[in-house]
């Protein structure tokens, strides 16, 4: 019997010395393979279109194109786009806040070490997590715009898919919201669903984002 098949990756850095290590590191977990290389946010955005991987890393200042309009190309042009994980060198940074804003699951500091690398990939290729919750509220602090009054969205919201979008901000998975709210993962689903129609947003990324952004989640 085979077991899984393994996590695809594509490796998008300017910086060659940067893909040769994530490569090495990633190339050694019988689970990952890396199986592309991009240099240009262009060229992630070809690359990826081409080989379709699970999870891409991303460097969010690239040449030609920058690894946050990639994001958007990327998640706008696939019906089912892969996992983008923002790679930086300051988790401060105004380019990490927007590349988060485009619909990436979240970010890695450059300088983590090899296991927190291959958990990051592991967990945003197999989840339906954040990668970012504990982080985001300094990121929002300080790069968000500012929101005079809540949007109208939040009184739309039930009590349920309000409960849903705190869970879903504090970095749980659908099984770990419906475990608990002790209902069924359907049910989780509908709400999350729901969530994304009521902000207006196109995934849990952008949901929270715009739940931090709007005041929502000030007290959380």
């Amino acid at each position: 019997m085979t077991g899984p098949a393994p996590i695809r990756v594509v490796l998008a850095d300017d910086e060659r010395m940067v893909r040769t290590a994530l490569r090495a590191i990633l190339s050694a977990e019988a689970d990952l393979e890396v199986v592309g290389e991009a240099a240009t946010g262009a060229e992630a955005v070809a690359v990826v279109r081409e080989l379709r991987p699970d999870v891409v890393l991303m460097d969010v200042r690239m040449p030609e194109t920058d690894g946050i309009r990639a994001t958007e190309q990327i998640l706008a042009g696939l019906e089912e786009p892969p996992r983008i994980v923002v790679v930086t060198t300051f988790e401060n940074d105004s380019y990490v806040y927007d590349a988060l804003r485009a619909g990436a699951a979240g970010f890695l500091l450059k300088r983590a070490d090899a296991d927190a690398l291959v958990g990051a990939v592991r967990l945003v290729a197999r989840s339906d997590t954040l990668l970012f919750p504990a982080a985001v509220r300094a990121l929002v602090a300080g790069h968000a715009r500012a929101c005079p009054a809540p949007p109208a969205w939040v009184a739309r919201l039930t009590g349920r898919e309000s409960e849903v979008l705190r869970l879903m901000a504090a970095g749980l998975t659908n099984a770990e919201i419906a475990r608990r709210m002790e209902v069924g993962a359907a049910t989780v689903k509908t709400h999350v669903a729901s969530v994304l129609a009521k902000t207006g947003t196109r995934d849990r990324t952008q949901a929270v984002i715009a739940a931090y952004e709007s005041g929502f989640l000030r007290d959380v």
